[in-house]
């Protein structure tokens, strides 16, 4: 099966609504970034990370540089998780080799309670309009994910000014002033559900929720403070007519296999499962509602041919033993020193394999 006819039956949004597909469709996590050199010199020349992603038509060329290089099932727009919190009036900022910092971190009372839902359709344009060419540039040939950070996560950043090994400015606010972390999620619950309906009147055609810090929490912590807000998120999207059928997958980055089932009840379309879990077993824990993406450890780019191989056709393998609907992605982001023809191998051999086991 030619690239150009995959593309045009979409198997990405067919595996999000359960159908059956006549081959895995993948897309990446972070599959446009720093390990395409293409990427490197545009970002050399925007000047900073901000400069790029706030650059509609620079935001849309990136989103555009791995659809054309390799022949991925969907693109994922160009942007970051941490626009809301920057409309918020933090102050992103990225620093050389140490990432995501905010000016104005919520540390008293008073950053709590000062903040308001951002009007993200002015503040936020630029994503939008990125979302507009980038649809318009891929002329039907693969779906386009719209995305966004879980409040919990977003939170987990604004009260840290960054990232953290163990946030313990988070957990502190969460065990010593829970209502404070409530009012945060609150509010970034409402940004979000504002943020996701624009993403989709601009045409993005899935949504992603990242919660990439909530498995740092406990289980009843995770249900209260990350599931919760994300489960009102899902909830406001499905009872809006212009976003109630737009998929949403959820991805919680190193979530106990548990915490699966819960996902399928706030009724996401797909879940993100990472490496550290046999897709085989998370699926048969659930009641066959949600589509199961992932879960390749992103560090096995960096092995030799033969090991890709191997993994790939395992994961591929288990899936068509269980019969559910399958999306494959890596575990969590791509690694900035892979090399691409690593990422082509992978492509083409999940397309290929996949179609095999289905005949």
């Amino acid at each position: 099966m030619q690239g150009q006819t995959r593309a045009k039956e979409h198997a990405f949004m067919s595996a999000l609504r359960g159908k059956p597909t006549e081959y895995t469709p993948i897309w990446l996590m972070r599959q446009a970034g720093r390990y395409l050199p293409e990427y490197r010199e545009i970002r050399a020349s925007a000047g900073s990370f901000m400069a790029l992603a706030t650059n509609p038509e620079l935001a849309t060329e990136v989103t555009l540089q791995p659809i054309r290089r390799f022949d991925l099932d969907a693109a994922i727009i160009f942007s970051d998780i941490l626009t809301v919190p920057d409309a918020m009036g933090l102050g992103l900022h990225f620093e050389p080799g140490i990432g995501p910092l905010f000016k104005h971190p919520l540390r008293e009372e008073h950053d709590f309670k000062s903040l308001e839902v951002p009007e993200v359709r002015e503040k936020l344009s630029y994503v939008f309009d990125a979302i507009r060419l980038t649809k318009r540039e891929l002329d039907g040939k693969v779906p386009l994910i719209g995305f966004c950070g879980s409040p919990f996560t977003l939170a987990c950043y604004m009260i840290e000014g960054g990232s953290s090994r163990d946030f313990v400015r988070t957990k502190q606010v969460l065990y010593q002033r829970p209502d404070l972390l409530h009012h945060l999620l609150s509010l970034l619950s409402d940004a979000l559900v504002a943020y996701l309906t624009e993403q989709v009147r601009a045409g993005a055609d899935a949504l992603q929720i990242f919660d990439t810090w909530g498995g740092t929490l406990s289980t009843p912590s995770f249900k209260a403070f990350s599931l919760h807000y994300t489960a009102k998120i899902v909830q406001a999207l499905k009872e809006q007519p212009e976003t109630a059928d737009v998929p949403i997958i959820g991805f919680t980055k190193d979530a106990p296999a548990t915490w699966y089932r819960l996902y399928e009840e706030i009724g996401v379309a797909a879940i993100g499962v990472d490496w550290r879990h046999e897709l085989s077993e998370v699926a048969e824990t659930l009641d066959g509602k949600c589509a199961l993406q992932g879960n390749l450890d992103p560090l096995i780019l960096l092995g030799s041919d033969k090991q890709i191989e191997l993994r790939t056709r395992e994961i591929l393998e288990e899936m068509s033993d269980v019969g559910a609907a399958h999306i494959f992605n890596l575990g969590h982001g791509m690694n900035k020193n892979v090399d691409p023809e690593k990422v082509r191998l992978l492509i083409d051999l999940v397309h290929h394999y996949s179609a095999e086991l289905r005949a």
